[in-house]
């Protein structure tokens, strides 16, 4: 033992030494290309010669690496999304609610304009292009994961009731929205754009269920296994393979530059889908195998060809020309069943992508969001009109189709406050219109407002139509 410990001193004094040697001589060579011409090391400003400020120099250098304030901002931005999800959780909230508002928070509207410093040294105009494709990549997980909780068996059980009072909460909305843009496309509208493209991206703004956020008030407030409840997630499920549709068509007219090319981007949207539920579904059931489905964990090759479909799809509607997210959302529906697959996949994906990425989104929303845009009373009422035409068209065209269907007005009410919640897929739809240059930024940041005022109201007013459900 002993003679080891000693060789082992030994070697590091020698090898130690013979480095310090090497190095001594070496400094006396002449540089590369440069034979007989001193080099001259560049003096540290402002402290030359300082071995303290030569390290800070080079720590501050490091910091204005691009990799350096993307970390920068990922802790930023996770902890502020923590912490205000939890304060909104204490309050009766989503925590999906403080995530939106912490996106808003962060931006233009209170962080810059409190600390304009250090929102420039946090969020610089350069490093916005590495933050938004992370917060796309994850709204495509995202979609991906509501895909997955679309249960198709559930609608066939309701589908006559799911039908009419889902869409009747999209057409009533849709058309006071198309009212709406009349109204608005003169002030609001980006300039280039056209009234046809406004007043339906208007009509998407008013007509969207956030399906996620509406299952989780259910499951906080222990309704979901209550008639309300069940009713309610086959509605918002319906609502959103309705609305992303026609989301999905808008987007597809509006990038088009001619009847002709519209007409040629709705058959490729149909044909993609039809080769999705067709082919791809089937096959990927038989690929997998009904002993890796029903398998504790899913194998690595099972998530490796999970996320080939997944990036496959995305990239197909991404170059189709209706975004991504709907080939993820598509992929998601697909995804086979048997062995609680979907569940299985869904801890694994849902996670990370809610805690590390969707917080990112909000942010880069909070970012084109600037309230001092709504900066006159004028402009404050508009806000508030909008915001009454959302809820009175989503709440009221549910609230009253559900009871001609033979729901109590108090659970109609109840479902059309449900329905009305908006939340994260609301803020994906703004921002494909702000993306493509449909919504100027005052009437994207009004939007906004509205998406955060209608999610926040849905516990308030649930409580205020509530008591115990009728059945």
């Amino acid at each position: 033992m002993k003679r080891t410990a000693v060789f082992y001193l030994f070697l590091l004094v020698l090898a130690g030494l013979g480095i310090a040697a090497v190095l001594r001589w070496g400094a006396a060579l002449p540089g590369p290309g440069a034979q007989g011409v001193a080099v001259v090391a560049p003096a540290v400003a402002g402290s030359p010669g300082s071995a303290v400020g030569a390290m800070l120099a080079t720590l501050g250098r490091n910091f204005e690496e691009p990799l350096s304030h993307l970390f920068v901002q990922l802790l930023v931005i996770i902890a502020a999304a923590r912490l205000a999800g939890r304060a909104f959780t204490a309050i009766g909230q989503p925590a999906v609610v403080g995530e939106m508002a912490a996106g808003i928070l962060l931006g233009p509207s209170l962080f810059g304009a409190v600390a304009p410093d250090a929102f420039a040294f946090v969020f610089p105009a350069a490093s916005l292009g590495a933050l938004k494709l992370l917060s796309q990549i994850g709204v495509c997980l995202f979609m991906f994961s509501v895909g997955m909780e679309l249960d198709v068996r559930h609608l066939r059980n309701k589908a006559h009731t799911a039908v009419v009072v889902s869409h009747a909460s999209i057409v009533v909305p849709y058309f006071l929205g198309v009212v709406l843009a009349y109204f608005l496309f003169t002030r609001l509208a980006q300039p280039g754009t056209t009234f046809m493209a406004f007043a339906l991206f208007m009509g998407i703004s008013m007509s969207i269920t956030a399906f996620p956020v509406l299952a989780r008030i259910l499951k906080d407030r222990g309704l979901s296994q209550t008639y309300l409840g069940s009713t309610a997630i086959v509605c918002a499920a319906v609502d959103d393979v309705t609305a992303w549709s026609i989301l999905a068509v808008v987007v597809a007219i509006v990038r088009a530059t001619s009847v002709a090319a519209s007409v040629l981007n709705l058959a490729l949207v149909a044909g993609f889908v039809a080769l999705m539920i067709g082919v791809v579904r089937p096959a990927l059931r038989r690929g997998i195998g009904l002993a890796r489905l029903e398998a504790a964990e899913p194998a690595k090759g099972v998530l490796a060809t999970v996320i080939c479909v997944v990036v496959a799809a995305a990239l197909c509607t991404e170059v189709i020309g209706i975004h991504a997210l709907f080939g993820a959302f598509l992929a998601g529906a697909i995804m086979p069943q048997a062995g609680d697959f979907r569940h299985k996949l869904a801890l694994r994906v849902e996670n990370f992508s809610t805690v590390f990425l969707l917080p990112l989104f909000f942010v880069f929303t909070g970012l084109r969001t600037q309230i001092g845009l709504v900066n006159d009373l004028q402009g404050w009422l508009l806000c508030g009109g909008i915001i009454a035409v959302a809820t009175a068209g989503k709440l009221g065209g549910t609230a009253v189709t559900a009871r001609i269907a033979g729901m109590g007005w108090r659970e109609s009410l109840q479902l059309g406050a449900l329905m009305n919640t908006r939340g994260l897929m609301e803020l994906i739809a703004l921002n494909i219109g702000y993306d493509l240059g449909i919504l100027s930024p005052r009437i994207f940041t009004m939007l906004v407002l509205m998406a955060l005022v209608t999610t926040t109201l849905t516990g308030p007013l649930l409580t205020l139509f509530g008591g115990k459900t009728a059945r």
